[in-house]
């Protein structure tokens, strides 16, 4: 491809189309024909993802518009953004006028020495794949509109020996404390995003609540959604319309019957879905003022600040093993429970709620072969028909006759949305 010097003057008066050309040429930038292979840590992630990690002054409309027109391809084969490409398939990226004077990547805020000293003085873990940092309350995960200050932002402060700065793998709320791991490479994010979406990785986080709850142990299973009205900015329980969402509380001790301090397991990650959960079983986390309003407070020498910690992160390590941290409480956290008497030695003593074995389509296989069995079974009997409407019981299904309690909840005290919560079972021991 001809190269073009933007330095260059203008022609004679009978070059004056071409240098109109060249004056046209001067408001765009072109790129040169490239071919890139796919590297292991790339591997199984989306085109445009693929564009956002290494071209990231190529917009998506136009990496969208070479798709669409051909010119760009996978291996010579035609690819659409949402495509996946996989270690060793070449990538051809075409030539195109993309990038207009000014459009310049803004650069990132050079990082003062308090900082960078700030920043390193969270990390808790560090190795070649992960680092996992104890954020406090009230600094923010990512940015936003009125957001300046955050986590996200002082990330070139733990670069160390990495290539590139760490990636956020998920989040915390700005006011709730504990661990957060970070990737160090586009591998690792990769590999620790996909455990959190596949449910395998387990948080534990310590809460303040309000009250004692009657069941010491229980699940809470709530579909959530946003709120209208809120702007998204806060959810609520939407058992019509709402995405699924469970969580699993266990009462390690109490304080009298003010508070009492808990253990909490998500196993799916709604937003703020342990504060809404909580808030609906009438027991919001001490400090919640957003969910719990003016019950979330207790009066005399406990903060108002809100006591939800990320105390523990057990997930699986793209070297075999298991990585799991604990980090330490933030100040007023700890003031709190020395306030109401709690001994901080018992927190740990309680078993972590393991996933079952098996995936999702594992479990779907197995109950498809055992209904398949039952009808199986079946066959051949008379079937006797049904005192209500007539109709044949359904096989492996017992009716509501022979469940006198169906459809009831098991804890309605404290509960102004009919919380569907149980008792959990304990696990058994190894």
């Amino acid at each position: 491809m001809t190269s073009f010097d933007p330095t260059a003057e203008s022609g004679s008066e009978e070059e004056k189309p071409q240098g109109n050309l060249q004056e046209q040429k001067k408001s765009l930038k072109v790129l040169d024909v490239r071919q890139f292979t796919v590297g292991p840590d790339d591997d199984d992630i989306r085109v445009d993802r693929w564009f956002k990690r290494h071209m990231d002054d190529v917009p998506f409309n136009i990496v969208s518009r070479w798709a669409r027109t051909g010119q760009l391809r996978l291996d010579g084969k035609r690819v659409a953004p949402g495509d996946r490409v996989h270690a060793g398939q070449v990538l051809r990226v075409p030539p195109a006028e993309i990038e207009r004077p000014g459009r310049v990547a803004k650069p990132r805020t050079e990082l003062s020495k308090d900082q960078i000293d700030f920043a390193r003085e969270l990390v808790i873990h560090k190795d070649k794949a992960a680092i996992i940092v104890n954020k406090p309350p009230g600094l923010a995960t990512q940015g936003g509109s009125k957001t300046t200050t955050h986590l996200d932002g002082m990330l070139d402060a733990l670069t160390y020996d990495a290539k590139s700065r760490p990636r956020l793998v998920h989040r915390l709320d700005k006011d709730t404390s504990g661990a957060i791991l970070l990737a160090r490479s586009p591998g690792a994010a990769s590999f620790f995003s996909k455990r959190f979406s596949g449910r395998t990785a387990r948080k534990v986080y310590w809460a303040l609540i309000m009250g004692v709850p009657e069941i010491a142990d229980g699940i809470i299973d709530l579909p959530l959604s946003k709120q209208p009205g809120s702007g998204g900015e806060k959810m609520h329980v939407d058992e019509e319309n709402g995405q699924m969402a469970k969580s699993r509380y266990r009462i390690i001790e109490r304080a009298g019957n003010r508070a009492c301090w808990v253990e909490l397991q998500p196993f799916t990650g709604r937003t703020h879905q342990l504060r809404v959960h909580m808030a609906a079983i009438g027991h919001p986390i001490l400090g919640d003022g957003k969910y719990g309003g003016k019950d979330a407070f207790l009066t005399g020498a406990i903060s108002r600040k809100m006591h939800l910690h990320a105390r523990r992160l057990r997930i699986d390590h793209p070297d075999g093993h298991k990585l799991d941290v604990k980090a330490d409480l933030p100040e007023h956290f700890a003031d709190s429970m020395d306030n109401l008497g709690l001994d901080l030695t018992l927190g740990d003593l309680l078993q972590l709620e393991e996933k079952k074995p098996g995936g999702k389509m594992v479990r779907k296989k197995q109950a498809k072969a055992h209904a398949k069995q039952v009808r199986k079974d079946k066959r051949g009997e008379r079937r006797g028909r049904g005192e209500n409407s007539g109709k044949p019981t359904k096989a492996g299904k017992p009716t509501k006759r022979e469940r006198p309690n169906a459809g009831k909840a098991t804890h309605k005290k404290n509960m102004p949305h009919k919380a569907k919560i149980k008792a959990a079972r304990k696990p058994r021991k190894p």
